[in-house]
């Protein structure tokens, strides 16, 4: 009894230190460190932008004191520019708001209109259309990855669409009529946006962007005088695409990012022997 209990202790220990001997062999354990991303946590911040914006194409019409309402045919619009504006804040790593001014240039609209007051044909009616935007914007960012931060957003707002160079040509360029002043109106307004933005730096951002925007309707000046009956031409549903691109930047960004991840290695095998 008393060699079996020596032999198993003997064993034992021969254990322990092959154990031990075997723990000392082995490399200094690796702590590995996995960087986080930092994104943006709250911020004021401005912006600007230019654009492209690609109209769709308007419905035209206007009263003729002699045979009435008329509907216009073939109406087309020139696509324009646009240069904008804006200050926002954002509230979180996923909501931000902002208002945004934006001007677009003159574009040309056109169409026809048979001629009522000549020998049959089709008269040609024209202005330009110029185009002041105040929009509040909504976005929701949909995560980050590689500093690259999709997005979707609306907004609602209102346009300041204005007319001038108003004119109208008789079938087979006969006579023009050219019609002095300009008229403007408030519209409401309406976009819909995506896009995404890249963080140049901590507060530097560019953003590149698609926008369906609704800006309402316009009117001409009055076409005739108040002894022939008073008429304006109308266009209606100026709608447009627009692709954008901007830069914002954001004051005192609150950049946040989880601590260092660390995998701390099992401590040493002991023995109770």
């Amino acid at each position: 009894m008393d060699n079996s209990f020596k032999r198993l202790s003997l064993t034992g220990f021969a254990v322990a230190l092959s154990t031990a001997g075997y723990a000392a062999d082995l490399p200094a354990p690796v702590i590995e460190h996995i960087p986080q991303i930092p994104v943006a946590a709250g911020g004021l911040y401005l912006r600007g932008d230019i654009g492209y914006k690609i109209y769709g194409d308007p419905s035209g019409s206007f009263n003729d004191p002699v045979i009435g309402d008329l509907r216009f045919e073939r109406e087309s619009i020139d696509n324009a520019w646009m240069i904008g504006v804006g200050v926002g804040y954002q509230f979180n790593d996923y909501f931000r708001s902002d208002v945004t001014i934006d001007y677009e240039t003159a574009a040309s609209v056109k169409g026809y209109a048979v001629c009522g007051t000549c020998s049959g044909g089709y008269s040609e009616e024209g202005t330009d259309i110029d185009i002041w935007t105040v929009m509040l914007n909504g976005y929701v960012d949909l995560g980050t990855w590689n500093r690259i931060t999709p997005y979707v957003g609306a907004g609602i707002g209102a346009s300041y669409v204005t007319t001038n160079n108003t004119y109208s040509i008789n079938p087979g360029g006969s006579g023009r009529s050219n019609y002095d002043g300009k008229h403007s109106e408030w519209n409401f307004a309406w976009a819909l946006m995506a896009g995404a933005s890249y963080a140049v730096t901590d507060n530097w951002s560019l953003d590149a962007g698609y926008q369906y925007r609704d800006l309402g309707d316009a009117a001409t000046v009055k076409l005739h005088d108040a002894g022939s009956g008073e008429t304006r031409v109308e266009w209606e549903d100026l709608t447009a695409h627009e692709i954008r691109l901007g830069v914002r930047y954001t004051f005192n960004s609150m950049r946040t990012a989880a601590a260092p991840v660390y995998y701390e290695p099992q401590g040493p095998i002991t023995s109770n022997f």
